[in-house]
């Protein structure tokens, strides 16, 4: 289908604005721009905020907590923010974490793991295996369930968030519930057909490679299993699975081919692709009405978990 008008309406301010492509920039130049482009929206009350710091593997690791307004215990949703693994923090999904509390019901803890280049592949992944398995093992303080713990997390969180379910399943520890993954980030290749017919909405193929080339050291992590989660041979005994696209995204069609890869081994997953969107619209609820509507999907979703 053609493109959401609303999304014509971002798409013609954000070339009017005249940005740079972000291939062109220094990472601290695109994390600048991204807090710049941050819409001046009243973010949604929720029960209760905390920000805390959590052990790491290599130091503290910021964390913020979403509590329903609603009586606990509550289920907990850990949840890593997208960006490439270069840009995003814990502030740029505050809005959208208030969103998810409220969809789902859930106790929702923001990781601000570490970015690269400073810190490459797979400095994020141990970052979020440590804050998922100290989310677990503090629920119940928390406030939460420590027997319903999920994964989520929105294009190279999302990445994270299946690697975190493979570790967590290998390493027998924390038990997961379920993973939500928005347009995940999968493999280490730009041969899709959604690579060819998309390379213009917001994300590109240029800025992909650039991400990529931040992210890892070599281009033999770029075959790991736990930064591209689509090239595991086994896929099996993996929590249930919401996996939600964007037509208009180069990660369109690596975000189904895993999710047909976890069907294929017999993990309970369903695939919903949004049509007329582009890469980033979860995020964009403030101005598409269809990112809030993945939203409360992902809220109701998880509220039948």
């Amino acid at each position: 289908m053609p493109l959401d008008p609303q999304v014509q309406v971002v798409l013609k301010q954000r070339a009017a604005a005249g940005l740079p492509p972000i291939h062109t920039m220094t990472p601290q130049q695109a994390r600048e721009m991204m807090a710049a482009l941050r819409p001046p929206v009243e973010p949604e009350p929720v029960g209760a905020i905390e920000d805390r710091t959590i052990p790491g593997p290599a130091g503290q690791i910021p964390i913020r907590i979403y509590k329903p307004a609603a009586p606990g215990p509550f289920p907990v949703l850990v949840y890593f923010h997208g960006g490439g693994w270069v840009i995003g923090d814990i502030e740029s999904h505050d809005a959208t974490c208030r969103m998810l509390t409220n969809a789902s019901q859930w106790l929702v803890i923001s990781v601000d793991y570490r970015l690269a280049p400073e810190h490459k592949f797979p400095a994020a992944v141990e970052d979020a295996y440590a804050a998922t398995c100290w989310a677990a093992e503090h629920a119940a303080e928390l406030g939460g369930d420590p027997n319903s713990i999920a994964v989520g997390g929105d294009s190279a969180g999302a990445n994270l968030a299946t690697v975190v379910s493979l570790l967590a399943r290998d390493k027998g520890n924390p038990k997961l519930c379920y993973q939500i993954l928005v347009y995940p980030v999968t493999n280490y290749a730009f041969d899709t057909l959604s690579y060819a017919e998309n390379d213009g909405y917001i994300l590109t193929k240029d800025a992909m490679k650039w991400f990529w080339g931040h992210y890892l050291r070599s281009e033999a992590d770029g075959r790991n299993p736990l930064a591209s989660p689509l090239q595991a041979e086994d896929l099996s005994g993996l929590p249930p699975a919401l996996i939600i696209t964007a037509e208009y995204d180069p990660l369109r069609d690596e975000g189904e081919a895993y999710g047909q890869r976890l069907q294929e081994a017999g993990v309970p997953v369903m695939v919903k692709r949004y049509n007329g969107m582009v890469h980033g619209f979860f995020t964009m609820a403030a101005v598409l009405d269809r990112g809030r509507e993945a939203i409360q999907e992902v809220g109701r979703v998880l509220q039948s978990v």
